[in-house]
């Protein structure tokens, strides 16, 4: 009776430890999307979450991650306000999630990945490209996009090597890190390569009315006007240097990577546009054919802008994070996301191998006449 007793004891204590693990490996892993999806960066920030919202819905479709679990996403507007952006990264944290991702510039995303590292949970920012936020935060913070040093150089260089620009005036709006950021490299570079900054103006997140900077830039006899902007004053900025009669090229950064640039200004005046963006368009390598065909049965559009691909990655990226790591541990999570290699991404692979935790990776420049885009060249960093 004793033999049979401890041999029962010793098939519930077997159970005892299996069928919680068994359980628990079924449970949902629950990760928070912080997103902007109305205000000044909506134009970027829905279609992110669009793309974090299709690829999480692939996965779970195909069964899952870790033994079956799927992954549910808990979402919150921040309504373009930093105060929110705080408030909803304090509110998912107290509903258990395990990672995070969100936000395209970081404005919105610092205050939110500051309180995810206090807790050392990782958090994925699919579009903000400020080369100091791994820095500024921490180990838990990975960024899916280049930093703005790369693509602000390669937009100097085409400005200057290829266009043949040299006489520049630079219009920055002052209130973001984002766009002071750009600007300042950008500045740096032409420099470098020999052009004249003419003059540098300022305007604010917000600001609808650019009469008095455009006013500055008619006296400058200028060959071209560097604007580092935020998507809201994108378009409006093309429309009205192009209603004063001015036709010279307008310069820019990812942040007018948005279809504001192509709708807010007429067709014609939706010229002679050059930016730096993330590269995917016009490009055929099977992830992004494969991208470019579930998002269109899945919303019914064209991926709206890169941002659209960057939040596909930003998702996949965290996804392979979880499968290498074997868990939703955040310490192992951590570690696998940071030993991340080659991962390839709709926007170009991605490797952590900088000191810095910024990824190499290539930068498209895009012209847009007639309201179109189009790709001109591949810019690729140099890496020491």
């Amino acid at each position: 009776m004793k033999r049979i007793l401890k041999t029962l004891l010793t098939i519930i204590l077997a159970l005892a430890t299996t069928i919680p693990a068994t359980a628990s490996d079924k449970e949902p892993i629950k990760v928070g999307a912080l997103f902007n999806l109305v205000g000044g960066m909506s134009s970027i920030d829905v279609p992110a979450l669009r793309g974090v919202q299709l690829y999480t819905k692939l996965v779970n479709e195909a069964g899952g991650i870790l033994g079956g679990r799927k992954i549910v996403l808990v979402i919150q507007d921040t309504k373009t306000n930093q105060k929110a952006s705080a408030i909803a990264a304090k509110k998912v944290l107290g509903e258990g999630v395990v990672a995070g991702i969100g936000h395209d510039d970081p404005a919105f995303v610092l205050p939110a990945a500051a309180l995810f590292q206090a807790k050392g949970i990782p958090y994925v920012t699919p579009g903000a490209t400020l080369p100091t936020m791994p820095a500024m935060v921490g180990d838990t913070l990975f960024m899916a996009p280049f930093g703005d040093d790369d693509q602000a150089f390669a937009i100097a260089e085409y400005t200057v090597k290829k266009l043949g620009l040299k006489k520049i005036v630079v219009w920055t709006d002052n209130s973001m890190d984002f766009t002071l950021t750009v600007a300042r490299f950008y500045k740096q570079r032409i420099k470098e390569l020999g052009a004249e900054l003419l003059l540098e103006d300022f305007f604010r997140t917000g600001d609808r009315d650019f009469s008095s900077q455009i006013a500055r830039l008619k006296t400058a006899n200028a060959d071209a006007v560097f604007i580092s902007c935020i998507p809201n004053e994108a378009g409006i900025t093309v429309k009205q240097i192009r209603e004063a009669g001015l036709d010279l090229p307008i310069i820019g950064a990812d942040g007018s990577d948005t279809e504001l640039l192509t709708t807010v200004p007429s067709k014609k005046h939706a010229s002679n546009i050059y930016i730096s963006t993330h590269t995917y368009r016009e490009d055929n390598r099977p992830e992004v054919i494969a991208f470019m065909k579930a998002y269109k049965k899945e919303y019914g559009v064209d991926p709206e802008n890169a941002f659209a691909a960057l939040g596909y990655d930003g998702m996949g990226l965290l996804i392979d994070g979880f499968k290498r790591a074997g868990s939703t541990d955040k310490v192992a999570l951590k570690n696998a996301l940071a030993a991340t290699k080659g991962y390839p991404g709709v926007t170009g692979t991605i490797s952590y191998t900088r000191p810095s935790g910024v990824p190499v990776k290539p930068v498209a420049i895009m012209s847009v006449q007639n309201a179109k885009f189009k790709v001109e060249e591949i810019w690729m960093p140099k890496v020491d």
